[in-house]
């Protein structure tokens, strides 16, 4: 016998070893990675078409509660103006990046279903009730996070100061050099200041 035939059988490098693992054919785990692919492809996507479909004006004031801030809604700027450009409700209300808009539109969503069955703001009269609560609340959210659905849209770098009237632009200079939230001035723009 030869010293090569009694030579020790070695392993193949770790790596070698993990790489044959995985580009080796099985019937079993490409069943479970095709599953998997699958199902994660169906979640991603049912989400954005949930996501979607709950941020709609239709989808928000499909409960009757809604029809008061709807009417104040429509007598503004963001409803009907030159342009044309018209936001929705989660436009002002929701985040517009993930994954804080998943979280936002849960809770949000949580608390006006129970709002609904439990009858908080069932009525004009128990929303006029609640109306300083909240917009107080939603003035928090807003100042908290820097008024960034406002600056989804709104952004002082592409604003131009000269098409602006005087106080705005005085107001806009200030702002910008202290650093303040769009709500502080901009209370009451879409719905009535309480």
């Amino acid at each position: 016998m030869t010293d090569f035939e009694n030579a020790p059988i070695q392993k193949p490098a770790w790596w070698r070893r993990l790489f044959g693992f995985l580009f080796r054919p099985s019937t079993r785990l490409s069943v479970l990675l095709l599953l998997g692919i699958g199902l994660g492809s169906a979640a991603v996507i049912g989400t954005q078409v949930a996501v979607h479909a709950t941020s709609t004006n239709e989808f928000c004031i499909g409960c009757h509660e809604m029809n008061t801030p709807l009417v104040e809604y429509q007598d503004t700027i963001h409803y009907k103006n030159r342009s044309g450009v018209r936001t929705g409700c989660a436009d002002c209300h929701n985040p517009h990046g993930y994954p804080e808009k998943l979280w936002v539109k849960a809770i949000s969503g949580a608390k006006d279903i129970y709002g609904h069955y439990v009858g908080i703001i069932d009525t004009p009269a128990k929303f006029e009730a609640r109306r300083l609560h909240m917009a107080t609340s939603e003035q928090a959210r807003m100042r908290k996070n820097d008024s960034a659905e406002c600056r989804h849209c709104h952004d002082f770098k592409a604003m131009n100061p000269d098409k602006q009237k005087p106080f705005a632009r005085k107001e806009h200079e200030r702002a910008i050099t202290q650093r303040l939230s769009c709500i502080e001035c901009h209370k009451g723009i879409a719905h009535t200041e309480p």
